[in-house]
């Protein structure tokens, strides 16, 4: 079975019930679609879960990336650094992320030791960008938030990294007539037309699996055999 999860933002208690919930196994596929830092209590803690677990596909969300931008720099450098010692372009990196929470993160990170925060630059640095499957006949495009600037005369290996970790996908203009599209990032609560908020969102060949874990709303799950939802508060 294949499995996918999106935006768990430090919700550790959640992943672990919502592991628990789907009974995942050894021969299933668990694809965690991004955003697993920042906002939530343990981001660390959730993403080195997930580290260890040899049936887990990782593809990199726009928290992931921003931390990248200093982790790949020295973490505890950066951050313990005196402001006005930074370069414009790291202080500015750095402050975005504060802005979107980082905190919990930093926080946690500077417990690790500088091996063990270098095993986590290194995995992020080796995560998908998005991930191209067929199953039971129906194509599927796996991919944090969706496709920035999407032209259908473009490769999907010719877009930049930030146009699939950033993008607000209109709903009304799908990418693909022969694939779905599996995003998170927008939280399905703050969708319009979305009739139920805080579920899994479906039109138009895109699937928002994004149902606001992080800002009060649900985890949710797809399992995309059978389209099976799964939910934890």
């Amino acid at each position: 079975m294949i499995y996918c999860i999106s935006d768990i933002h430090g919700e550790y208690d959640k992943f672990i019930e919502m592991l628990n919930l789907i009974g995942l196994r050894d021969e299933d596929t668990l694809y965690i679609l991004g955003d697993v830092l920042d906002r939530g209590p343990h981001p660390i803690q959730t993403l080195l879960k997930i580290m260890e677990m040899p049936n887990t596909q990782f593809i990199i969300g726009n928290h992931e990336v921003m931390a990248l931008e200093i982790m790949k720099h020295g973490f505890s450098k950066i951050v313990n650094a005196d402001l006005d010692d930074l370069d414009d372009i790291t202080f500015h990196k750095l402050l975005s992320w504060y802005h979107n929470g980082c905190s919990t993160t930093v926080n946690e990170l500077l417990m690790l030791s500088e091996e063990q925060q270098n095993a986590i630059t290194e995995y992020l640095k080796e995560s998908l960008v998005y991930e191209l499957l067929e199953l039971n006949g129906q194509k599927f495009l796996l991919v944090h938030a969706g496709i920035m600037n999407f032209d259908p005369e473009t490769n999907i290996n010719e877009y930049a990294l930030y146009e699939f970790v950033w993008a607000r996908p209109d709903f009304d203009q799908p990418y693909f007539n022969d694939a779905i599209t599996v995003i998170g990032h927008t939280p399905t609560p703050l969708i319009d037309d979305c009739d139920t908020p805080g579920s899994i969102f479906k039109k138009n060949n895109f699937i928002d699996i994004d149902c606001g874990a992080s800002i009060g709303g649900r985890l949710g799950c797809l399992r995309l055999d059978d389209m099976m939802e799964f939910y934890v508060w």
